[in-house]
């Protein structure tokens, strides 16, 4: 299946960020928003070498004509189903519908659409230009000739994709990324580390070393028998709560939701909160380019 038009519904971060990126390719790109200043907004944030090269839209007709939808709306499932349940009206059989949702079920979206052997999973990470890892969800009827379509699109703009065979809650990086989380703030609730030190010990540490190796690849170099040993006592004693974390539920409730709200775990008031994410993205562009520039 070959993927020249590509249309991008919904002009958000990930929306324009990926509209830029398969634009900065060579790919036919349209990018929709049902709200022409949200568009605007979107086109000043785009490459100023892809901006002109890149259609804005607020018109759904332009679903009707194109190789690929990729879908960016608001992460909410009722929201998705009726965009979909919308989109059936203007999209053809044979057009691609992809989602970038962070985890809801892939299976249920897909009820939404017709054809549902066309739809499947297209799961980005924020900052897109710099996070090379996408993961491509099949729902329990997606083709196999779909899933590889999207998996070579992947390749063709320089992501490294990973194939998702089962839809299950998360994926696969958010349930790592919150079996992390959990363990983390159970130390910090009970005394063990503070907030700082248990983010020292992923970013000088953990987090470190994974940058270079996965989880079972530091286990082949650590040792089978190590890791053996230190699970028979060690897996026991984890943290395997079903609930919300107890400081994450409290930090959300008093509406403390990080560096958007300039509070959350950490303060990020008074101009902490664009020094904190200038800081974050020269670090990642740094290892960006000692780990993976040419």
């Amino acid at each position: 299946m070959e993927i020249k038009k590509i249309v991008i519904a919904g002009a958000g971060t990930m929306g324009y960020s990926m509209a830029d990126i398969f634009a900065k390719y060579g790919y036919d790109v349209v990018l929709y928003n049902h709200r022409q200043e949200t568009l605007d907004k979107a086109k000043t944030k785009i490459a100023e070498a892809q901006r002109e090269k890149i259609a804005y839209t607020t018109d759904m007709q332009a679903f009707g004509d194109c190789d690929l939808i990729v879908e960016n709306i608001i992460e909410d499932f009722d929201k998705k189903f009726a965009f979909y349940q919308e989109l059936n009206n203007y999209v053809k059989d044979n057009t691609i519908i992809a989602t970038n949702t962070s985890g809801l079920s892939i299976n249920k979206l897909s009820e939404a659409v017709s054809h549902p052997e066309r739809f499947i999973g297209f799961h980005w990470f924020n900052p897109p230009t710099l996070i090379l890892l996408t993961e491509i969800i099949k729902n329990d009827h997606t083709r196999d000739d779909v899933a590889k379509a999207i998996y070579d699109l992947a390749l063709s703009i320089d992501k490294k994709p990973v194939l998702v065979n089962k839809d299950v809650l998360g994926f696969a990086a958010n349930r790592l990324q919150l079996a992390v989380v959990r363990e983390a703030l159970s130390l910090v609730d009970a005394g063990v580390v503070s907030k700082e030190g248990i983010d020292d010990v992923m970013k000088y540490g953990l987090g470190f070393r994974w940058a270079c190796l996965g989880p079972l690849e530091t286990l082949d170099f650590g040792g089978l028998d190590t890791f053996y040993h230190v699970s028979s006592y060690l897996m026991p004693d984890l943290e395997d709560s079903h609930e919300i974390p107890k400081e994450l539920a409290e930090h959300y409730e008093r509406g403390e939701l990080g560096v958007k709200t300039k509070k959350g775990f950490y303060d990020y008031a008074d101009g902490k909160d664009k020094a904190a994410t200038k800081a974050r993205d020269e670090k990642l562009q740094k290892l960006f380019d000692a780990l993976y520039k040419d």
